[in-house]
C-alpha cells in the first residue's frame, strides 16, 4: 500500500529542523524529502542532503513545468517540493516527510488530503527571539523581520492535525515520534498491511 505523507510546519527557529533530524535517525522508515530552493546555503549544509540549491531562473523554469508539488515564498526566498520524486516513493511503500511552511502545507493537503500534517510551537515568541539571536545566523533586521512572519505563521496553526509545543527538545522529538507511529496504527493501514492476519480471524 502506499506510504504515508507527513508535513511538518513551523516558524523559523521553532526547532523543526533538529526534531526532524531526530525523528529520521530514530525511524529509518521515513524518508525526507529535499526542497528546491533559490537561498545560499548556510554553514554546514549540503547541496542535495539539506536542499538542492538553485538558482531563480533554474526553479521558476522547473514551476512552470509543473515540476513542484508545493511551492512558496518564504523570508524573500523561493522553496518547492518534487512532485515526481514523491509520487515515486510513496507508491513504493515509503513514509514521506515534507519539511515545509504552512502555505506549501496548504497546497499539499489540498491534493493530497489523506496527508498528515504537523505544526512545532516555540513555548513563546519571546523563546523564539532568543533562539534566533543564539543561531547567530541572521541580522537583527532579518530577526525582526521572522518574527514578524512567525505571527503570521502561527495564526494557521488550527489547519494542522497535530500541534508539538517545543519547549524541552527531547519530550517534542518523542512527540513527532509518537504521531508517526500512531498513524501506522490506524485501523485502515493496519487491514491492508496485515490483511491474512486479520482474515485467519473471521
Amino acid at each position: 500500500m502506499p506510504g504515508n505523507l507527513y508535513i511538518v510546519s513551523a516558524p523559523s527557529g521553532a526547532g523543526k529542523t533538529s526534531l526532524v533530524s531526530a525523528l529520521l535517525a530514530a525511524d529509518p522508515l521515513v524518508l525526507k524529502s529535499v526542497s528546491y530552493t533559490t537561498r545560499g546555503a548556510r554553514p554546514g549544509e549540503v547541496d542535495g542532503r539539506d536542499y538542492h540549491f538553485v538558482t531563480v531562473d533554474v526553479f521558476f523554469r522547473m514551476l512552470a513545468h509543473g515540476d513542484f508539488l508545493e511551492s512558496a515564498l518564504v523570508h524573500g526566498n523561493s522553496y518547492g517540493t518534487s512532485k515526481q520524486w514523491v509520487a515515486e516513493h510513496t507508491a513504493q511503500g515509503r513514509d514521506i516527510l515534507l519539511e515545509i511552511d504552512w502555505q506549501g502545507a496548504v497546497q499539499v493537503c489540498k491534493l493530497a488530503p489523506e496527508a498528515v500534517s504537523i505544526f512545532v510551537l516555540p513555548p513563546s515568541l519571546a523563546h523564539l527571539e532568543d533562539r534566533l539571536r543564539k543561531r547567530a545566523q541572521d541580522s537583527d533586521e532579518s530577526i525582526a523581520r521572522r518574527l514578524g512572519n512567525a505571527r503570521e505563521e502561527i495564526s494557521h496553526v488550527t489547519e494542522f492535525d497535530y500541534v508539538i509545543i517545543n519547549e524541552d527538545f527531547n519530550r517534542a522529538a518523542q512527540d513527532l515520534i509518537c504521531i508517526i507511529q500512531a498513524e501506522r496504527l490506524k485501523l485502515a493501514r493496519q487491514l491492508t498491511r496485515n490483511n491474512n492476519f486479520f482474515n485467519l480471524l473471521k
